[in-house]
């Protein structure tokens, strides 16, 4: 796993028991895996996501009257995304050994900088900030750096599935505002149908990041378990949105966003992790707790903790394999479609330390 996820995120590893995968086995399946899964996204991109930030959007037609709730709230999406520079570099440093995982930091970034330019867009169609405002502040902004949230690879890919859950959903709640949708009463008869199509469109495109971004956690699950469960409840212990620590008026910016019913505690538990943690057959943050405690009572092998068995409770790892499993057959079906197959296929590989119970099918 260090081998593809530099920094040493697991230094020193013991050699695994005869019958079970090697550490470097399963890191070359992983990447094997990330490698595959870069190429099908990329040309399901291109075809299906392909948008311009100015040619894509009657930005002309934008409203001229929304409520300065509402321009707060633009202008704070607008912050966050200028440090995609940083969120993009910082990432593809931390994992340009992986071909797959840094190539696609790449595309992602492409793809981030579009919500940049989209946001930027917004404010500035608004009517309601002046382009000597939006450079001045934008030179405010880009003056401190983004840091990445964690120092190794696993965390912070983790770390990406709930913030990109966690930003679709601002987004598709900001979508149904601009609707006309809003349930709060000050929001009331806010329509916009300029900014609902930049919401969902951006929307669409945070989907498409954090299903990639799950299946890699996947992966992680089946071939590393326990220290992928380890990063999950790290993550999800000390969790905050990107570049908080940075925009100017963050607080007011956040209690807005509240306000609005766009994002808030609530929606984090609910519509964040209780949906990443069902994508990946966890039960609840209080299951993984303490399957992750039961695991670390369990006695060792030769120092490896190679006999831990609790894990395989903590989490329903055969929906974890079936995921993995049909992620691959996606790869192949697009390897098989230009050639891959003949000369160099991707293939799954089972991981053998999973226990099967008597009869069980592969795929169950």
């Amino acid at each position: 796993m260090a081998d593809i996820l530099p920094p040493n995120m697991l230094n020193e590893r013991p050699q695994a028991p005869a019958g079970l995968l090697s550490n470097r086995e399963k890191d070359r399946l992983i990447e094997r895996g990330f490698l595959g899964l870069y190429r099908w996204y990329t040309a399901r991109s291109q075809e299906t996501r392909n948008w311009n930030a100015d040619q894509s959007f009657d930005w002309r037609g934008m409203n001229k009257n929304l409520p300065p709730e509402l321009i707060t709230v633009i202008q704070g999406f607008f912050a966050v995304e200028q440090y995609a520079p940083d969120f993009t570099s910082n990432l593809v440093h931390l994992v340009r050994r992986s071909h797959g995982r840094s190539h696609f930091q790449l595309r992602w970034g492409s793809e981030e900088e579009k919500h940049a330019d989209a946001w930027e867009n917004a404010v500035l169609f608004s009517g309601q900030r002046s382009p000597a405002w939006i450079e001045e502040y934008k030179e405010r902004l880009r003056a401190q750096t983004w840091e990445l949230p964690f120092p190794d690879a696993i965390h912070n890919l983790v770390y990406t599935v709930f913030q990109e859950r966690a930003t679709q959903l601002n987004y598709l709640n900001m979508m149904k505002i601009a609707q006309g949708r809003s349930d709060r009463p000050h929001l009331a008869g806010v329509s916009d149908p300029v900014l609902a199509k930049v919401a969902q469109t951006i929307a669409v495109d945070e989907a498409a990041h954090y299903n990639f971004f799950l299946e890699g956690v996947r992966m992680y699950l089946y071939y590393y378990p326990e220290q992928t469960l380890d990063a999950i409840k790290n993550v999800i212990g000390q969790f905050s949105m990107p570049a908080a620590t940075l925009i100017p008026d963050w607080q007011k910016f956040y209690e807005t966003v509240y306000r609005a019913g766009i994002y808030g505690p609530r929606d984090f538990s609910r519509d964040v992790m209780q949906v990443a943690f069902r994508n990946l057959g966890i039960e609840s943050r209080k299951a993984l707790e303490e399957g992750i405690r039961k695991t670390r009572e369990v006695p060792t092998f030769e120092g490896g903790n190679f006999g831990t068995t609790a894990i395989w409770d903590t989490f329903d790892y055969g929906m974890v394999e079936g995921d993995v499993r049909r992620l691959h057959v996606k790869i192949q079906d697009y390897e098989k479609g230009i050639g891959f197959d003949l000369y160099d296929p991707t293939e799954f590989v089972e991981n053998p330390a999973v226990p099967r119970r008597t009869g069980q099918a592969a795929d169950d």
